[in-house]
């Protein structure tokens, strides 16, 4: 007669907690409540239950069931979400952009279902096996952003969960660990939360002090200081003109509608005036009227001008944002003007990657895309007398790598240069604009985000509001602007923070499921 296994030592088989069709509906539902988090809505506290309510529905299932739901969490949030891309286009890219995140999710989502498979199987004690189920499913989130977030073509990490928070105190977690490490907080207190109860644990001290431990890290947790250094006069300029893919235009119209925005600033001081993405017409290089447009303004305002157009270089293009100095004629030194190109031009909108393929299935829409721009490789950043300014162009924003090296680079300020034309009378730019909430709080520095046609904002360290201007309306901001110093811990270690929680979580999964088959085999 065998002796039985301890509690804690006994293999334990899970079950699914609901039903397949009841699991289907809650990740639908999740997917939705998710959607709410984001702007413009902007219910952050919904976050939470879908994060729980996708947990509970992957939970015991098997990895077609757990394909399915995730594939429908996903379809449902990203089809929601990222409406906007079927503002001009129609249905198609928004359908291939929804359902492709949608595919990626639920592939992504199946080490989650494993890790609750496996887990509860290990040696170990109630609370410590549930703690360690929390921080994997938890560290397997991140990981699973990082997948969608950088494949295929560069990734698309715009809908990462700590952006939800991107307008409350937690925000300030970010300065110490990263967006990465933020969400993983969030995702490991939902997760900590439904694995106490799911496991019966009593409400004891001890078993609440993890949880009570990440809400007060989540709620009460100061920002990474960073050092003050003065501040810069800073003129911002919404044009609101013809900039959208589709729109009318005749010759110089955005030009013209960039500098009759610019003439209130007139005579003003400032030590930088920054135009949006797509604020020219055409390359200020190779065609002289729009220098001339450009000096006429710089000399208005007596200060550089930080601009942006699609320039050529031989038979490349790229997306360009240049320091147009005052009393400078750059088409004849072009050497010597500081420029930064976009280092991520969004597929299928700035190029057509395996052109070829994609033009056989749909050559109507791949035929709007002429141009085909180049990523860029210079630096960041661009230097105002001895200010370095950090920069990122229109969807450049959601790139970690390129903030980090602009802070790396020593920018006391960032600016954000977009165009959000193509989208107007959706969310897409409120969205953006949380995502730039959020990066001013990661570093602890001043963003001055400015668009074509809004929402254009000035944005303190602390991620509150400095100066806005309305959407779809000519204006102009005029702000001395705080520059810091000094690189937030977010910065620096987060990147080493999403390493270690993407392969440490897989490590835990692959770990434990050699255990739970070996154990498997000797009961």
């Amino acid at each position: 007669m065998s002796a039985r296994l301890p509690a804690h030592r006994a293999v334990i088989r899970v079950a699914p907690i609901v039903p397949l069709w009841a699991a289907v509906i809650c990740a639908a539902v999740a997917g939705g409540l998710l959607t709410l988090s984001f702007p413009a809505v902007s219910l952050w506290v919904a976050a939470f239950p879908a994060i729980g309510l996708l947990l509970l529905s992957l939970i015991g299932r098997r990895v077609w069931s757990a394909l399915l739901v995730g594939f429908v969490y996903g379809a449902v949030f990203f089809l929601i979400l990222v409406s906007w891309t079927a503002r001009y286009l129609g249905p198609i890219p928004w359908l291939a952009l929804g359902l492709l995140e949608a595919a990626l999710t639920a592939v992504a989502l199946i080490p989650v279902t494993l890790a609750y498979r496996w887990i509860p199987s290990l040696p170990l004690r109630t609370y410590a096996r549930s703690v360690l189920l929390a921080v994997t499913v938890a560290a397997l989130w991140v990981g699973r952003e990082l997948f969608v977030g950088n494949w295929p073509y560069g990734g698309f990490p715009w809908a990462r969960i700590a952006y939800t928070l991107a307008d409350t105190p937690a925000a300030r977690v970010s300065s110490w660990i990263g967006i990465s490490g933020l969400g993983f907080l969030m995702v490991m207190l939902v997760a900590l939360l439904l694995e106490l109860g799911r496991a019966g644990v009593r409400p004891r001290v001890r078993a609440l002090v993890a949880p009570v431990v990440l809400a007060v890290l989540l709620a009460a947790l100061p920002a990474f200081p960073t050092t003050g250094h003065g501040t810069m006069r800073i003129g911002a300029v919404q044009g609101n003109g013809p900039t959208g893919y589709f729109d009318q235009r005749e010759p110089l119209s955005v030009l013209d509608a960039q500098t009759a925005a610019s003439e209130p600033l007139y005579g003003k001081r400032m030590d930088l005036l920054v135009w949006p993405e797509g604020g020219l017409d055409g390359d200020p290089f190779q065609y002289p009227e729009l220098a001339d447009g450009l000096d006429r303004v710089a000399e208005g305002v007596r200060a550089p001008i930080l601009a942006n157009a699609a320039t050529q270089k031989g038979e490349l293009f790229y997306n360009t944002s240049f320091l147009w100095l005052q009393g400078e004629h750059a088409p004849l030194a072009r050497d010597d003007v500081q420029t930064h190109a976009k280092r991520h031009p969004v597929p299928f909108g700035e190029y057509v990657p395996d052109r070829a393929f994609f033009n056989a299935i749909v050559p109507d829409l791949i035929g709007l895309i002429g141009r085909e721009y180049t990523p860029g490789t210079d630096a960041p950043l661009v230097r105002v007398g001895k200010t370095p300014v950090g920069l990122a162009i229109c969807f450049d924003v959601i790139y970690d790598e390129l903030i980090a090296e602009g802070i790396d680079g020593g920018a006391q300020v960032l600016v954000f240069q977009t165009n959000n034309a193509d989208f107007r009378g959706t969310v897409e730019n409120l969205q953006q604009l949380g995502i730039a909430r959020m990066r001013a709080v990661e570093t602890g520095r001043s963003v001055v985000n400015i668009s074509t046609v809004g929402t254009s904002q000035v944005i303190r360290a602390d991620g509150s509001t400095q100066a806005s201007l309305d959407e779809d309306r000519p204006g102009a901001l005029l702000e001395d602007v705080e520059l810091r110093t000094g690189a937030t811990a977010g910065v620096v270690i987060g990147p080493w923070i999403e390493q270690f929680l993407l392969w440490g979580g897989l490590l835990v999964v692959v770990a434990a499921g050699i255990v739970s088959r070996r154990r498997g085999r000797r009961g």
